[in-house]
């Protein structure tokens, strides 16, 4: 207030004002309410009935169940999962469940195999099962990590996004290997020449191609020397030679009779060679054309050979079909036998996704848990936006075309892909890409690529260099601009906000969930409406506060409550014996 040259403010002000919203040094600008703000249980404790009560006393109603270590998932007595439901179902609490650690691609250490990828599938299957007796209401969200493995690498530059490490993957062997832009010295060039990520990827590709076909044409060579030196002393015997027929040789007849079965042996090896690669240009390649004239000039010479089974005109031949064939192999550009972890990974993870949704519609129907996949963290394989996008829209496409040849129309089959297969946003994982150079801004668009999946989020705080799990608004996570592109995007109606701040519990002994609703401005009311918790130090000023902004005794004594409030010169009774504020008249 402002009277002449004076101003009077603040007079009774001993905390927040109802008229700042945004006050707080944690607050992060976004309103979640508490029904929408959750915590999770401890993830290394098979007791989760202990867990969840604890949270339940706390007043949290979204809670996320689960254990990382599969090991001790699978000591959860079955009778605890109904308990939960049970307890959920009287205090109205919301659960949801994070998975162990599984990888859904089947890749290990060893590399893939199918084996590996069919167990992650059926251990997934049976978390499914548990989840659904967790839940009283129907679609369960469970957050299952999209994958363990390394991955793709970004850095932001000037030029914009960019590729530091690239993790690609043998797809025959299944093992694993990085490549980064190296720079290089070649004879005949002045200085240094950069060889790009995607030059080396083409050339290790290339340089494995070639290998295995000029190891296949040193063999067939030496079957040709071989034949050099044993066919002029049996040609005379073996073009006369009848199947059934005893000839008799002479010493000299007889070894080249062991060489030339020696050549076969090595001609055998030759074809068998030959066979792998025509299947890997077959699997991994994109000539098919040149493929089938390449199997058509083989299929001509086999039939040829059928006419006169003679091992010498079989031998001499099928050494003529190899380098024809070979020659035009040399032509066909190099299969992709190495390609990014993500593609691969892709691939395979997509079908276990697939099948553990559709074999859980299968049984639960309308009521199935949500398959909710977690991205990763800059480093790991599906960190970024393009490549959850990627994953998820595969692993619906394979629902339907599954669901399809189960006897399930197109057009339902992919509003329920849509459903049960969705996207658990961690922010905290995110952010740690402000390492590599990304701003806020980008991290938003990075956002923006898989809002449409999120169906659950995970909020947790860092410094974008580790995954720290401190509670929001300690750390520099942009939480407003992140949550308001998924409501922008996506469909944010009754997604559940999950505070991963398992940090702040370790090193501080508290809950974080008191600092998890001011930073998250969750109003304290259930009218979802102000005062909000970031307020919650303006509710109880100081001395002279009275109640503060409900009933500040100071403001009725100064400004209002009646004349008898005034000043004695002002014809009020402030200032006389007994007064409030003074024992003397005003001067």
């Amino acid at each position: 207030m402002e009277k002449g040259d004076y101003t009077v403010s603040n007079i009774y002000q001993g905390g927040t004002s109802s008229f700042k919203p945004t006050y707080g040094d944690v607050f992060t600008g976004y309103h979640v309410a508490s029904s929408e703000l959750g915590a999770p249980t401890k993830p290394d404790t098979a007791n989760q009935i202990q867990q969840v009560s604890q949270m339940l006393n706390q007043g949290i109603v979204p809670i996320e169940a689960g254990v990382l270590d599969p090991k001790v998932f699978d000591q959860i007595p079955k009778t605890h999962f109904k308990e939960i439901r049970r307890m959920a179902k009287l205090s109205g609490a919301k659960i949801s469940v994070h998975a162990p650690l599984v990888e859904p691609s089947g890749i290990s250490e060893q590399g893939w195999n199918e084996t590996s990828r069919k167990l992650a599938e059926k251990q997934l299957k049976d978390v499914v099962e548990k989840s659904y007796e967790m839940d009283s209401q129907g679609n369960i969200p469970i957050t299952i990590h999209s994958s363990g493995l390394p991955g793709t690498e970004y850095k932001m530059t000037p030029e914009g996004k960019k590729i530091e490490k690239l993790m690609v993957i043998n797809q025959e062997t299944g093992k694993p290997a990085p490549l980064e832009e190296e720079k290089k010295l070649y004879p005949g060039r002045e200085g240094e020449t950069i060889m790009t990520i995607n030059q080396q990827l083409e050339s290790i590709n290339h340089t494995e191609w070639l290998n295995g076909l000029t190891s296949l044409a040193g063999q067939k060579q030496q079957v040709d020397d071989i034949m050099k030196d044993a066919v002029p002393s049996l040609i005379p015997i073996l073009t006369e030679y009848k199947e059934g027929q005893e000839i008799s040789l002479t010493p000299q007849q007889q070894v080249a009779m062991q060489q030339l079965e020696r050549a076969d042996i090595f001609m055998q090896n030759v074809e068998s060679g030959f066979n792998g690669m025509f299947d890997k240009a077959s699997k991994y390649g994109d000539e098919k054309e040149n493929l089938k004239i390449i199997s058509n000039e083989w299929k001509k010479g086999m039939e040829e050979i059928q006419k006169d089974p003679n091992i010498i005109k079989m031998i001499t031949l099928k050494s003529e079909m190899l380098s024809n064939a070979l020659n035009n192999m040399k032509r066909v550009d190099a299969p992709k036998i190495y390609v990014p972890i993500e593609e691969f990974a892709k691939e395979k993870s997509s079908e276990t996704f697939a099948n553990v949704a559709l074999d859980s519609y299968k049984k639960f129907g309308e009521k199935s848990p949500i398959i909710s996949i977690e991205n990763m963290f800059p480093g790991m394989a599906f960190a970024s936006g393009e490549g959850m996008d990627k994953l998820i829209t595969e692993s619906r496409e394979k629902f339907v075309n599954k669901a399809i040849e189960k006897g399930m129309d197109k057009s339902t089959a992919q509003e329920k892909a849509e459903k049960l297969i969705g996207m658990t946003l961690d922010v905290g994982h995110l952010n740690i890409a402000r390492k590599k150079g990304f701003s806020e801004k980008d991290l938003v668009k990075e956002v923006g690529e898989i809002a449409k999946h999120v169906k659950h989020v995970h909020l947790t705080d860092n410094f974008g260099y580790d995954d720290s799990h401190l509670p929001p608004g300690m750390g520099n996570v942009p939480f407003k601009d992140l949550l308001q592109e998924l409501e922008k995007k996506g469909d944010m109606k009754g997604v559940r906000k999950i505070v991963e701040a398992g940090g702040w519990f370790q090193h501080f002994g508290t809950s974080p969930y008191p600092q998890a609703l001011e930073a998250m401005g969750s109003p304290i009311y259930s009218m979802q409406m102000g005062p909000y918790w970031n307020q919650a130090g303006g509710l109880q000023q100081g001395y002279m506060s009275g109640y503060g902004n409900m009933l500040p005794s100071t403001n009725y004594q100064m400004f209002g409550a009646g004349f008898s409030q005034l000043p004695a010169e002002l014809g009020g009774q402030k200032g006389e014996a007994g007064g409030g504020m003074s024992q003397t008249p005003m001067e």
